[in-house]
């Protein structure tokens, strides 16, 4: 039986010594369990994605110096094979690197593959810094089994719609036994069932084992789930390593199936995670890794008594710990008294400190200032928006007296058409439901009480219609339609076909039903015209942590300046 331990690791983008202590570790390991092979994730040497750090001369030779590490740690575990992801320089025309494989044993590459299939769509722009592979199998024999190799995008062209090559081809015309696909896939609401799914067929079409090791942690916008699999001809998914955390484990591969390394049978995966779960999982997985790779242990939330800002700091606490989060309520002249109190029912239930921070007065001195020095009154939009725009300044004064993150508030109905205010609620470092329409909001607050087992949310504000409080009597639906039908032409018109199926067949036969009268066409065609318009917000505000397919950012890349 051949053993191999799968290093389902955390790398940080350009913390090579991080990332090369992190592989020596698994390595150390792998050799102490009687692995023959290791396998860690897609670039797992630099971290996913490096972006234009790979035209950085120095980023590159840091690269270089962690390989020789790498090399010089193989020959004290001879016998074992590490199979690592890394930039390496190319040849010839064309762009000057590879998104490579390297096999190392003994001190020496002993295979290296170069990835064929360069995605450049949503969240991904491979192409602008690599060069594609040549079309052929890379194969490497491990204790009498034959390997075949491959890279992430490489398996997920069966269906030949992307590209005119499947690199799957030239790995069936080789026979390997077995084939390692190392992989940096990030994740989203039915990506886990996609990559099952993809792969699970084309080890079925093509009579081939599949072992799938994936990267794990937030980098940016993305967050990795690792989830890593074995999937065979004849087992179907045999094994899955942990969801959204860091995963060492050895596993047996002997006759085209996988084992547990005693030779008896694996567990079976689990279920899909429900859609709130999978959020919370996401967005707290993305905070902590984005907070300490940005050298930030505290977060400040503002907190106005309504849904949104209680969810976010629910989840910061998640994340971060209560000690570690900072809420701030400034009530205006329209501050309900309700929103106020929910506030510190809601810090009282998650044990964050919550500070007052009454913004009247300030608001007052601007609006004489303004008369004084324009001759004319501060009122109507521009009136509501000084009073988002000093509450976000006191945010920003607390985020650098203390050194805490902001935590911006907004989700993704409200910056898809624009309802929030530039340089007021979309303050601050990074945006934690920015990716959840505003029903998915509710339901991951009411997951969160039910997770829990006690109420964190107070009911009062998951029952509360949505206001922002901004003016008299102000409510969300004197600018929007009720977010249950928003949501449903935001979702058609976003992310399309990108969804899961029974949610895209949902949301196209909502909007199909709207359009089918004049007075649907006409709310239809008034959304899409808003969120054209507020794309100039989308541009300046934070980065959101990505949980759907199709996010704001670099997943949907729209001109600021078009006709539409």
């Amino acid at each position: 039986m051949l053993k191999i331990a799968i290093a389902q690791i955390n790398p940080t983008v350009g913390d090579f010594d991080g990332n090369v202590a992190a592989a020596l570790d698994a390595m150390r390991r792998a050799a102490h369990d009687g692995a023959a092979m290791v396998v860690f994730p897609e670039l797992s040497v630099c971290g996913y994605y490096p972006g234009d750090l790979l035209e950085d001369p120095a980023f590159l030779r840091r690269a270089d110096a962690a390989l020789d590490a790498i090399l010089t740690a193989s020959s004290r575990h001879p016998g074992l094979v590490a199979v690592i992801g890394m930039p390496r320089r190319a040849a010839g025309p064309g762009k000057p690197l590879h998104n490579a494989l390297l096999a190392v044993e003994g001190g020496a590459i002993v295979a290296e593959y170069f990835k064929q299939l360069l995605p450049t769509y949503g969240i991904f722009d491979e192409r602008r810094h690599f060069e594609p592979g040549p079309e052929r199998a890379c194969l490497l024999d491990v204790r009498d089994t034959r390997i075949g190799f491959m890279i992430c995008e490489d398996g997920w062209n069966g269906a030949r719609r992307d590209y005119a090559v499947d690199p799957f081809d030239a790995l069936a015309t080789a026979r390997p036994d077995l084939v390692v696909s190392i992989n940096a896939s990030p994740a989203n609401v039915g990506k886990r069932a996609q990559r099952h799914a993809a792969f699970g067929a084309a080890s079925a079409r093509h009579g081939l084992p599949v072992l799938y090791v994936n990267q794990v942690g937030g980098q940016d916008q993305l967050v990795f789930d690792g989830a890593s699999f074995a999937v065979s001809p004849a087992q179907g998914v045999a094994w899955e390593a942990a969801g959204y955390e860091e995963d060492f484990q050895t596993i047996g591969f002997a006759d085209g199936r996988f084992a547990a390394v005693d030779g008896s049978a694996l567990a079976a995966p689990g279920p899909d995670l429900s859609a709130p779960e999978l959020a919370r999982r996401q967005i707290v997985l993305g905070l902590r890794d984005y907070a300490r790779r940005c050298g930030f242990t505290k977060a400040v939330v503002g907190s106005s008594g309504g849904i949104d800002s209680a969810l976010t700091l629910a989840l910061a606490v998640d994340a971060l710990g209560a000690d570690n989060v900072t809420a701030i309520t400034m009530p205006s002249a329209w501050s309900s008294t309700g929103s106020v109190d929910d506030s510190v029912a809601l810090c009282d239930n998650l044990g964050v400190r919550l500070y007052t921070h009454p913004i009247g007065a300030l608001v007052d001195a601007y609006r004489h200032g303004f008369g004084a020095a324009f001759d004319q009154p501060l009122q109507g939009l521009a009136l509501e928006n000084l009073q988002a725009r000093v509450r976000g300044t006191i945010l920003m004064e607390y985020s650098n007296a203390c050194d805490a993150l902001l935590l911006t508030t907004g989700n993704k109905s409200e910056i898809s058409v624009g309802y929030c205010t530039l340089y007021g609620d979309t303050n601050g470092g990074l945006g934690l439901i920015g990716d959840l329409y505003k029903t998915e909001v509710y339901a991951l607050s009411r997951h969160v009480n039910a997770r829990a087992g006690r109420v964190i949310i107070p009911e009062a504000v998951l029952d509360k219609e949505p206001s922002a409080e901004l003016a008299p009597g102000q409510r969300d639906t004197d600018s929007l339609p009720p977010y249950e039908v928003l949501d449903e032409i935001l979702k058609w018109h976003i992310e399309g076909e990108r969804m899961p199926q029974a949610e895209h067949v949902a949301a196209r036969t909502f909007v199909d039903r709207l359009r089918a009268d004049a007075d649907g066409r006409q709310l239809v065609d008034r959304i899409l015209k808003m969120v054209a318009r507020s794309e100039y917000k989308r541009r300046q505000a934070p980065p959101i942590i990505r949980v759907r397919a199709r996010a704001f950012g670099s997943g949907r890349q729209m001109p600021i300046a078009a006709k539409y």
